[in-house]
């Protein structure tokens, strides 16, 4: 799904190497939608999406309740980093049909992006809830839990459940690597985020 290796491509910003697919509902990335990988920036002029954006708003505006619409007008949104105009199209999507791994997701990613680190992970935890196998809002909580919050824990966690649902997946080795990093079975690759605790040193000399 586009949106779903949104997530994938974010994450490997947090561990240099290890980050390049992050996840999203229907982008599946942190910071790309659900279908598509998550770190990558929208090629298509803003004028596009700003034209896509219009057409749009005025057919929601004969048709209220056609939610593949809104949920194009959150892609659109997404895709040209309007986080807050984004959720609202997802909210809409969601009240008519509150069961969208993927939107779910994606609205996660929105949340993320914004700070609201809670609410990406309420999001997150949804849509593994509604779909068991949804890998992609697993590895973002995995993103979350180990860049944004530093909660090493909830990141193991997030680790365990993504290697029972896709022990092979595109992010599986890179987060095999984490979890012996975060164990200290393992150095820490080239540009790991240091570990609290762990007798490196951390940004800003604390």
């Amino acid at each position: 799904m586009k949106k779903e290796t949104l997530f994938f491509a974010a994450v490997f910003l947090i561990i240099g190497v290890l980050i390049g697919v992050l996840v999203s509902g229907k982008r599946g990335q942190i910071n790309a939608r659900s279908e598509t990988p998550i770190a990558q920036a929208p090629t298509a002029p803003l004028v596009n999406y700003e034209q896509s954006i219009r057409s749009l708003k005025e057919l929601l505006a004969k048709e209220p309740n056609n939610r593949r619409a809104w949920v194009q007008l959150g892609n659109a949104y997404f895709d040209s980093n309007q986080f807050l105009e984004s959720i609202e199209a997802y909210d809409k999507a969601l009240a008519l049909d509150p069961n969208d791994p993927n939107v779910l997701t994606d609205q996660g990613v929105m949340y993320r992006n914004l700070g609201w680190f809670d609410k990406a992970i309420e999001n997150f935890r949804k849509a593994n809830t509604v779909d068991p196998n949804h890998a992609q809002s697993v590895f973002n909580m995995w993103v979350v839990y180990r860049q944004d919050l530093n909660d090493l824990d909830g990141a193991k966690k997030a680790i365990q459940r993504y290697l029972e649902i896709a022990p092979n997946g595109p992010a599986s080795a890179q987060l095999r690597a984490d979890l012996a990093a975060m164990n200290g079975q393992a150095e820490l690759p080239p540009g790991h985020p240091p570990i609290p605790g762990s007798g490196q040193p951390l940004p800003g000399g604390q």
